[in-house]
């Protein structure tokens, strides 16, 4: 696996936007940034994203930061702004958000063409953006057509893992069509929901069938769809974990310029599992994200 001067290996930088506000962690706005600059501040930094908002909550945020204790020369907050309610949301949202640095767009649309027409429009070019579009839409030919509008773009894909009923959870099937249909193309994608986890598993809690995020960065650099469902449905951590040991930095490279980021309600669960496996060094966590 790719290694760098610092405790983060290079497939994991960024991998994990904090959507702590978001279901099922439901975090508070007002304890979620300063959990969020502390994420920043601390040695996992480099593996840790944007803090992920919903528009609707865009003015909780910035009270959140206007009352927060930042310190003189702390950066401007990145903030990646998720829009369920479309294009119309855009626009409000940019002006909203223009106390903080906004780090990327999530825009979710069930019309590829308009959402990208309307991010050529309003977003200013150094900021990045990812179309989602509801599952139902991409399965069969719709799967063909969404990323042939998105491949001719600046965007990337974004892609539902779970939720909080069980049909919000794709088989290794579906989810495996997405994945090697963005891999021939050379588009990139996020992942959104259900990937706390390196590894794919069943929650005894909810019996609900969660994939893993190491399954998910392996099956990235694959284009046929049953060599990648085979990497979703591998359940065994240690196996999982030789191989990614054994990437080279270019299949490291193949795979994040491919799977970007997920959004996660809880940052410590995918260290503790990555820890857990050997692939990264134990490092205390911050008592208030366990």
């Amino acid at each position: 696996m790719s290694s760098t001067t610092g405790p983060i290996p290079e497939l994991f930088h960024g991998l994990f936007d904090d959507a702590a506000v978001f279901p099922p962690g439901n975090l508070p706005v007002a304890e979620a940034v300063p959990a969020h600059r502390a994420h920043r501040a601390a040695w996992y930094a480099e593996a840790v994203g944007p803090l992920l908002c919903g528009a609707s909550r865009l003015g909780e945020l910035a009270a959140a930061v206007a009352g927060g204790a930042a310190t003189a020369g702390d950066p401007p907050l990145g903030v990646g702004l998720v829009l369920p309610g479309g294009s119309a949301e855009l626009g409000p949202a940019l002006a909203a958000a223009a106390p903080f640095r906004v780090a990327g767009v999530e825009l979710a649309t069930r019309d590829a063409a308009e959402a990208v027409a309307e991010l050529d429009r309003l977003l200013p070019p150094d900021v990045p953006a990812a179309v989602e579009l509801p599952r139902e839409l991409l399965r069969g030919d719709g799967l063909d057509e969404v990323l042939d509008v998105l491949v001719d773009s600046p965007y990337r894909a974004k892609f539902r893992t779970g939720g909080v009923v069980p049909e919000a959870f794709p088989d290794e099937a579906e989810l495996a069509a997405f994945l090697t249909g963005c891999a021939r193309r050379g588009l990139p994608y996020k992942c959104t929901a259900g990937l706390h986890h390196a590894v794919r598993h069943t929650d005894p809690a909810t019996g609900f069938e969660h994939h893993g995020f190491l399954n998910v960065l392996l099956a990235a650099q694959e284009t046929d769809p049953a060599a990648a469902a085979a990497v979703l449905a591998e359940r065994d951590g240690a196996v999982l974990a030789k191989t990614v040991r054994e990437l080279t930095d270019r299949q490291v490279t193949v795979i994040r310029n491919s799977f970007t980021a997920f959004g996660t309600c809880s940052i410590a669960e995918p260290l503790d599992d990555l820890a857990a496996l050997g692939l990264l060094s134990p490092s205390p966590l911050p008592q208030e994200d366990r």
